[in-house]
């Protein structure tokens, strides 16, 4: 598994920006754009960069938190 595999990410409609927004609160706070599948590929391309960012200065990557809601029925 890649370290990037760790972190949530997801696209959805913004009815008030009238764009995709991708998100990976654990990392970064988004990115945006007109096609929701060039919207996710850049963002894991944002993702991974931001990992190779923090692990060239040798700081420590922040712990994944965020994670998609599950049902518990």
């Amino acid at each position: 598994m890649k370290t990037s595999d760790k972190y949530h990410k997801w696209v959805e409609w913004s009815e008030e920006d009238q764009v995709y927004i991708g998100k990976c609160p654990d990392l970064i706070t988004g990115i945006h754009g007109d096609d929701p599948q060039q919207v996710y590929s850049d963002l894991c391309e944002v993702v991974e960069d931001v990992i190779r960012h923090l692990e060239s200065k040798k700081s420590s990557l922040p712990f994944p938190q965020v994670r998609p809601m599950r049902d518990v029925a």
